[in-house]
């Protein structure tokens, strides 16, 4: 597995998110927008619990490089 290009997953139960390494260009939106879940210099380093779905979706919407994007757990794939 190579560590630049590492994908993750992290969910509260509601959301999942979804973090690619390899696409991520540290622009700090995520942790300027929700420092509450994103706190890159902890590992991990995403703590879904600490918010609600609705303002992760919205910070995750906010992410420049695609880096991270986002489940809703209870939809299910065709």
């Amino acid at each position: 597995m190579d560590p630049k290009n590492l994908k993750k997953e992290y969910t509260n139960g509601e959301v999942t998110i979804v973090w690619q390494s390899g696409k991520c260009t540290h622009s700090a939106n995520c942790v300027k927008n929700n420092p509450d879940v994103f706190k890159p210099k902890e590992k991990p380093w995403i703590h879904a619990e600490n918010s609600t779905t609705e303002k992760i979706i919205e910070t995750i919407k906010k992410c420049p490089s695609g880096a991270l994007t986002y489940y809703l757990n209870n939809e299910t794939t065709a």
